[in-house]
């Protein structure tokens, strides 16, 4: 952030100083939302949750050396009150459970602060916009490799991409940023045109258009909707970079008034992959042409779904100008920033691990599954996972974990121990038939029913959405010595 005093702070957000703030405090640091992240001159941002309310702690982080808060109400530190807002029918996490509208006048007041920022640091800065119903986060990541090799860089934590990360994550930039790369993610029509007036966008970049979040918006359809407000969102002499490979995408074309690059395998792709192989670890290999020229590409990420990631990265990077050359040696050195998220872990008696275990829809799934498999054919072992619930697939979801079940043994998976006692748990697990170890209710136990059938070269994927914390398998699994081959038989065949 820039530094700010309350008064102007005020200006920004449309809100009013609080009895005891001066006006002339100047926010040096950075906006926190998290009381135990404030540093000395930091603008805290009392959010109210549905457990906790951030307007307690504001006398505690005055105290850490905070400068000023933004505010829904006065409670005796310097700061802004900002007003209410209509947050209208939004289903945004954030607003949940916003009954006073504090949550989201709050959140409203930080996107107007990020906005402000965003346009004083215009037009130097460059805003790339991510979206897509899978791979975003390791999309962004490998584009903030790439613009840091040329210039300071800004991209969120993780997955830092809905109405409270967005902002924040804007609000990280400075008069040295450059590069803004953010991730943008939806749950209903409207919400990535209100993301995009946050930080207008000079690229938009749209990966696919899949299952995630269906439960909300009903329709494939309607999620490619919602996708194309990033492109709609761009200026004439912006750039949308879309994935050719995708139907829902490549229409998007007709949406903008942007330059259009089309990535993809297909011979209608500006910039595209082909032969494609995997190494032992899943880590892609392909041959790419350009319009700058052809290059082969060595990726240090794992999974074949990580070339589209790829392309859609050089793309939208060639797209702000940068040489082909400085993008490829930045992409051949990326290696996986984002927690959980095919992360290859090798155990101390030859198990590989693969922890994905972040997120989850049925064609991340899918991905996550081909390679485990492929690792384990590379090594000469067998492929397994541990899988959870997808979450979010509406009215679809139990067909959707029916389907999944079906198709693990043609996939090459050799082994599944589902965790969950819902109706979408159990249509996995009766539909892998045979294949199913164990169904149980708790990580803990999953880690315990899988690990005695793992021998040294096999590979395991542990997989699920979110909230389930499947994570905690593989972090247990990692932690266990190598234990001796059980009774336990799987079948070879």
């Amino acid at each position: 952030m820039i530094p700010m005093n309350l008064s102007e702070i005020a200006k920004a957000v449309g809100g009013q100083l609080s009895e005891n703030a001066t006006g002339e405090e100047q926010i040096t640091g950075g906006v926190e939302f998290d009381s135990r992240q404030v540093a000395p001159g930091d603008l805290f941002v009392a959010l109210q949750g549905a457990r906790v309310d951030g307007h307690d702690f504001a006398q505690a982080v005055m105290e850490q050396g905070a400068a000023g808060a933004l505010l829904f109400r006065d409670v005796g530190v310097p700061g802004v009150i900002v007003a209410p807002v209509d947050s209208g029918h939004s289903n945004a996490y954030a607003t949940a459970h916003d009954a006073t509208g504090a949550a989201a006048a709050v959140i409203a007041a930080m996107s107007a602060l990020a906005r402000n920022l965003c346009d004083a640091l215009a037009p130097g800065l460059t805003v790339i916009g991510v979206t897509g119903s899978a791979g975003k986060t390791s999309a962004k990541d490998m584009m903030a490799s790439i613009f840091r090799a040329t210039g300071d860089t800004v991209a969120p934590p993780g997955s830092f991409n809905n109405e409270i990360g967005h902002p924040y994550t804007v609000l990280r930039c400075t008069q040295d940023t450059r590069y803004l790369v953010s991730e943008l993610s939806a749950r209903g029509v409207g919400h990535i045109a209100a993301l995009a007036e946050v930080a207008p966008p000079k690229i938009g970049v749209v990966l696919n258009v899949g299952s995630a979040h269906l439960g909300e918006f009903g329709s494939q359809a309607t999620i490619a909707q919602a996708k194309g407000e990033l492109v709609e969102a761009l200026p004439a002499d912006g750039h949308a970079v879309l994935n050719a490979d995708d139907p829902h995408v490549a229409v998007m074309a007709d949406r903008t008034q942007a330059q259009v690059w089309r990535f993809g395998q297909g011979e209608d792709a500006d910039v595209q992959a082909s032969n494609i192989r995997l190494d032992a670890l899943a880590r892609p290999s392909f041959s790419l042409r350009t319009p700058q020229g052809d290059a082969e590409v060595n990726l240090q990420v794992s999974g074949e779904h990580q070339v589209s990631n790829a392309l859609a990265a050089i793309t939208a990077a060639l797209a702000a100008g940068l040489e082909l050359d400085l993008i490829l040696t930045a992409l051949r050195a990326h290696q996986g920033a984002s927690a959980h998220r095919m992360d290859v872990h090798h155990r101390s008696d030859g198990l590989i691990v693969i922890d994905d275990a972040y997120n989850a829809n049925a064609e991340s799934m899918r991905a996550g599954l081909r390679a485990a498999v492929s690792t384990a054919q590379a090594r000469g072992g067998r492929a397994f996972a541990v899988l959870g619930p997808m979450g979010e697939l509406g009215e679809d979801a139990i067909e959707a974990h029916r389907a999944l079940g079906a198709e693990l043994k043609e996939i090459g998976i050799r082994g599944v121990v589902v965790v969950g006692n819902n109706e979408d748990a159990r249509a996995l697990a009766d539909a892998a038939g045979q294949l199913t170890i164990a169904v149980v209710d708790s990580n803990e136990d999953a880690a315990t029913a899988i690990d005695p059938v793992l021998r040294d070269a096999d590979t395991v994927l542990v997989k699920a959405s979110n909230a389930f914390k499947l994570w905690q398998v593989a972090e247990s699994l990692l932690n266990t010595n190598a234990n001796e081959q059980s009774e336990l038989q799987v079948n070879d065949k």
